[in-house]
């Protein structure tokens, strides 16, 4: 299940693009679905665990990634850890959705994620409620950012 917290949470990882270039191991990049994460957000196609093919920056090292990329790919390996994905835009909602099928996870959020307009399941932790649709969510998370 995903758990989302809004608004200031000092135990989470604020700074994810350096908390990723001093954590990521090289088996996270070439993960298949990692590989799937990086070429739907980034566009861009993983060539081996060092180096990934972008269609705006030519072959770029991991830690050249996207923000959003670099919190999915922390989210998937680290879940007992708690990442702001704010750095993440609304390109990551249908993946962030779809690792919390796999495990529970816990994310900070600062703004509105939109997660679009199917069902799901995610707890608010700053009310203990759980929402299934977009139509619930925004006026609680709304009370927060």
């Amino acid at each position: 299940m995903l758990s989302i917290y809004y608004g200031n949470m000092p135990e989470a990882i604020f700074n994810t693009s350096v908390y990723f270039k001093n954590a990521y191991e090289d088996d996270w990049i070439t993960d298949p679905v990692a590989a799937q994460m990086i070429l739907d957000v980034d566009k861009s196609v993983v060539l081996g665990s060092a180096v990934i093919d972008s269609p705006v920056l030519g072959k770029i090292p991991p830690t050249s990634l996207s923000g959003g990329v670099k919190t999915l790919i922390l989210i998937k390996n680290e879940p007992d850890k708690i990442f702001n994905a704010s750095t993440c835009g609304n390109n990551c909602a249908k993946w962030i959705l779809e690792l919390s099928k796999e495990q529970d996870i816990t994310i900070n959020l600062r703004h509105i994620m939109d997660f679009g307009r199917g069902e799901f399941t995610i707890r608010i932790l700053n009310t203990n409620q759980v929402v299934h649709s977009m139509k619930e969510l925004v006026p609680i998370a709304g009370l927060y950012v």
